[in-house]
């Protein structure tokens, strides 16, 4: 059987990392971004993680001809009203700065109490073939903003994000812990059924 190349398009090394560790179990070569010879940035202005997520997979589709999984996630937290939501990269500035961005929330929720301090983490995983989105699904999971950071590991908002059932950031444990409950593990789950109802229905 041939393998079918799956393009992950991003260029953001750590969550390309965490998508392969994710999706290793299933029969495809993945590439990123960076493997293609050159490629257009596809835009991220929808308004919502699905909206980015479908525009990338079919917008990197279409310019590779590959098989393409494009993924959006952000922090949301409720006294926020879900900022910083789709704007997570880059909420405190275009140059997408993890400390500068982990800042800015720690700052604006300073002196709040605990339990007003709810937040979730939110996925979309697209699939598409060029031409058509094969499917879109979400994963989440709920925790709130520690009062420092806490924690070296992750990326991201991952040391500010407390997970009640560890007891711990998502900065403080093994990427095999978060992969057991983070948002990006429970919308790829979803993905791989879709990836493998896709590759079973091929002709090769």
């Amino acid at each position: 059987m041939a393998i079918t190349r799956l393009l992950i398009a991003t260029t953001n090394a750590k969550k390309l990392n965490e998508l392969r560790e994710l999706l290793e179990d299933l029969p495809v070569e993945l590439v990123g971004l960076k493997d293609l010879p050159h490629y257009q940035e596809v835009p991220e202005d929808g308004k919502t993680f699905w909206d980015n997520a479908a525009a990338k997979a079919l917008g990197y589709a279409e310019q590779s001809g590959l098989l393409t999984l494009g993924e959006d996630s952000g922090l949301c937290c409720d006294l926020l009203e879900g900022a910083p939501g789709v704007y997570s990269a880059r909420f405190s500035g275009s140059d997408k700065d993890d400390e500068a961005n982990n800042r800015k929330v720690l700052q604006l929720l300073a002196g709040v109490p605990e339990s007003e301090r709810g937040a979730s983490f939110k996925s979309a995983v697209a699939i598409a073939e060029p031409g058509k989105i094969i499917g879109v699904v979400e994963g989440e999971v709920q925790g709130r903003i520690a009062e420092s950071v806490f924690g070296t590991g992750g990326f991201g908002y991952d040391p500010i994000f407390y997970y009640p059932p560890y007891g711990k950031t998502f900065g403080q444990i093994s990427s095999e812990m978060k992969h057991r409950v983070s948002h990006r593990s429970r919308a790829l789950k979803k993905a791989k059924e879709l990836l493998r109802s896709y590759l079973s229905h091929l002709i090769v």
